[in-house]
This record gives C-alpha cells, sequence and structure tokens, in this order.
C-alpha cells in the first residue's frame, strides 16, 4: 500500500478534534476495484451543497486493486452522504444518498 495513502487517510481523523455529543466519526473501507488510480475523494452530507476537503490528502492517491480506510469525521450527525470520486483519466463519479451510519465499505467499481 502506497505510504502516501496511508498517512493522508490516517490524518482524516484529525478533521474534526471537538465535535457536539450527537455528532459522529465513522470509518469503513475504500476498494478501488476500477482500473485506474482514485486521486480524490470528496464527501458532504447529502443535505448540504458544498464538498468537504479532499480524504485523501494532497498527495494522496488510492492506486486502482488496493483499499484502504476512510475516517469521516466532520461533526455531523447526519447518515446520508455524498460521495465524489475524481480518478486519475479525470473521470468522476458521484454517488448519492449513501448510509454511512450502516456503511462498512465501500466499493468503486468501472
Amino acid at each position: 500500500m502506497n505510504k502516501f495513502v496511508l498517512g493522508g487517510l490516517a490524518a482524516l481523523a484529525l478533521v474534526a478534534d471537538v465535535a457536539p455529543a450527537a455528532a459522529q466519526t465513522v470509518e469503513f473501507t475504500v476498494i478501488n476495484n476500477s482500473s485506474v488510480d482514485l486521486h480524490y475523494f470528496y464527501t458532504t452530507p447529502s443535505n448540504d451543497n458544498n464538498w468537504g476537503t479532499d480524504l485523501l490528502g494532497e498527495t494522496g492517491i488510492l492506486e486502482a486493486g488496493y483499499q484502504a480506510t476512510a475516517t469521516i469525521g466532520d461533526g455531523s450527525d447526519q447518515c446520508l452522504y455524498d460521495f465524489r470520486f475524481v480518478m486519475s483519466n479525470g473521470s468522476e463519479l458521484v454517488e448519492p444518498k449513501i448510509d454511512i451510519c450502516k456503511l462498512s465499505s465501500y466499493t468503486i467499481n468501472d
């Protein structure tokens, strides 16, 4: 596994040091089962129109065929999130209304 991916994803836990009591921090496995590398991964609560910061960080890449742990700790108490993946070839995939409260893994396919 790429050291940059691990470091970038590990830093995700620092996104929300202090959160309201109802807020949650959710960890799940992102599996890149596609044929291209994942360069950016953004999330937002489905009731918000603003994408958060790139969960992979500045130097993070999730290579094709690999997996890593992602952490959403943005202080929200929402379960439904939209995901936005930007691949190395410039293609984008937006997946709306993913229930992160029940999510243990998410697989990106071609």
